[in-house]
């Protein structure tokens, strides 16, 4: 595992990012779209926690 630090404004960026990405996609990369979707959730979650 590893772990990578961002300050607020890196993450901000990073989840903006992240979003832009899986605006990109269509319906035929359903697997694709399920991890970034997962991967979004996790980094929102991370972005929401203090510290």
């Amino acid at each position: 595992m590893r772990t990578l630090t961002f300050d607020e404004g890196e993450m901000q960026l990073l989840l903006a990012a992240v979003r832009s990405y899986l605006d990109d996609f269509g319906h035929e990369e359903a697997d694709l779209l399920r991890r970034v979707k997962q991967l979004l959730a996790k980094l929102q979650e991370q972005a929401s926690q203090p510290g």
